[in-house]
C-alpha cells in the first residue's frame, strides 16, 4: 500500500511534510547561485567534476529520509495478514460420474479425494469443516465439526452418481452452516463461513446455481470454486465415449457472484497449489496494524545513504 493510500493515527503530524519542498526549493536556489558563479582554476583542482551529482543524490536521499521520518511521526496504519482463530469451511466435492475420466490420474475423483484430504488436515485445528456431495442431488455428510478423522473417513467413502447439480450442492453447503456447534468459550460469536466447492461439469438438473451464489453472498459466505479437470477428460457409457470438458464459465459464475474467488487445476500437484492458496485466503483476516518501524526503516536506510554520498564529496580516493 503506497503512503497515500495509508490511514494514521496522528494524520495532524503530516503537515510537517511542507518542509521537504521548502527545503528542495533553498537547495536550487543555493545550487543555482553557486553554478552561476565560475570556479577559479584552483578551486577546479580541489572540486572533482562529478561533485555535483552525488550532492544532489545525496540532498535527494536526505529529503527521503525526512519524508519517511515524517510518515513514521504520523503513526501510519496498514492492514497486515492475520491467523483466523475460528471459521467454518464446507466442502462441497462434486460426485458425479463425470468424475470418473481419468485425465487426472488415477481419476478425478480419486485426485480430488487425496487433495481435499490434505487442505482439510492442513486448517487451523479450531476450524469447523464440514462434508458435502452433490450429483443429481445435494447431501450434508458431515456436518461442521473439528474432528478431522471422520472428515477424512467420509472423504474416502465418497460414491459417484449420475448427473450435476452444482446449484443444490451450494443451496446445501449453506444449510450446513445452521450446524455449526458454538464455541464453547463465546457461544454469541458467529465465526466466518466460505464454501470451498470442487466440480468438473456444468449444472443439468436442479436449482441455479448462479441464484445460490447470489444467496451465498447475502448471507457473506464467498464460494471458492476450483474447476478440476481438462477438456480431453472422457468417460465411457453403455460403450461409448462421451467427453467431460470442466465448465470454466460456470465456476467463474459462482465465484464472481458470491465475492469468492475461481482456480483451475488439471493435475493434482496444481490442485494441492490451488488448495494452499484457499488455505492462506481463508484462514487469515487483513487487520489494521501500526506500521510505524516500516517507515523508521527505510528513514535509517535513505540517511545511511545520504551519508555515505556525504563523505564520498570530502574523501581523497587513491
Amino acid at each position: 500500500m503506497t503512503p497515500l493510500m495509508l490511514e494514521f493515527m496522528a494524520p495532524h503530524r503530516l503537515w510537517a511534510m511542507v518542509m521537504i519542498p521548502l527545503v528542495a526549493a533553498l537547495y536550487a536556489l543555493l545550487a543555482g547561485r553557486r553554478t552561476s558563479r565560475p570556479l577559479s582554476n584552483r578551486l577546479r583542482m580541489v572540486v572533482p567534476k562529478d561533485a555535483a551529482w552525488k550532492r544532489h543524490g545525496a540532498v535527494l536521499l536526505a529529503l527521503l529520509s525526512l519524508g519517511s521520518l515524517i510518515i513514521a511521526w504520523a503513526v501510519p496504519k496498514d492492514y497486515v495478514d492475520k491467523p483466523r482463530d475460528r471459521a467454518t469451511i464446507v466442502v462441497a466435492l462434486d460426485a458425479s460420474w463425470s468424475m470418473e475420466a481419468e485425465d487426472v490420474e488415477p481419476n478425478r475423483l480419486a485426485a480430488a479425494q487425496a487433495g481435499a484430504t490434505a487442505f482439510v488436515e492442513s486448517l487451523p485445528e479450531r476450524f469447523n469443516v464440514a462434508l458435502v456431495t452433490f450429483a443429481g442431488t445435494a447431501d450434508v455428510v458431515v456436518p461442521p465439526t473439528i474432528d478431522r478423522g471422520v472428515i477424512a473417513r467420509a472423504v474416502d467413502a465418497v460414491e459417484l452418481a449420475p448427473s450435476t447439480a452444482v446449484g443444490e450442492g451450494i443451496y446445501t453447503s449453506l444449510d450446513a452452516l445452521a450446524l455449526v456447534p458454538p464455541d464453547p468459550d463465546d457461544p454469541e460469536a458467529v465465526a466466518p463461513a466460505a464454501v470451498v466447492l470442487l466440480s468438473d461439469g456444468a449444472t443439468n438438473i436442479g436449482r441455479s446455481s448462479a441464484g445460490a451464489a447470489e444467496q451465498a453472498a447475502a448471507m457473506g459466505v464467498p464460494v471458492y470454486t476450483i474447476a478440476y479437470g481438462t477438456d480431453n477428460g472422457y468417460v465411457e457409457q453403455d460403450g461409448m465415449r462421451q467427453r467431460v470438458a470442466v465448465d470454466h464459465y460456470e465456476l467463474s459464475e459462482i465465484a464472481r457472484l458470491s465475492g469468492g474467488k475461481k482456480y483451475a487445476a488439471e493435475d493434482s500437484g496444481q490442485l494441492r497449489e490451488v488448495y494452499d492458496a484457499i488455505r492462506q485466503s481463508v484462514g487469515t483476516e487483513q487487520v489494521p496494524a501500526e506500521v510505524t518501524d516500516r517507515y523508521a526503516g527505510l528513514a535509517i536506510v535513505f540517511a545511511v545513504l545520504a551519508a555515505l554520498g556525504v563523505i564520498s564529496l570530502g574523501a581523497r580516493w587513491p
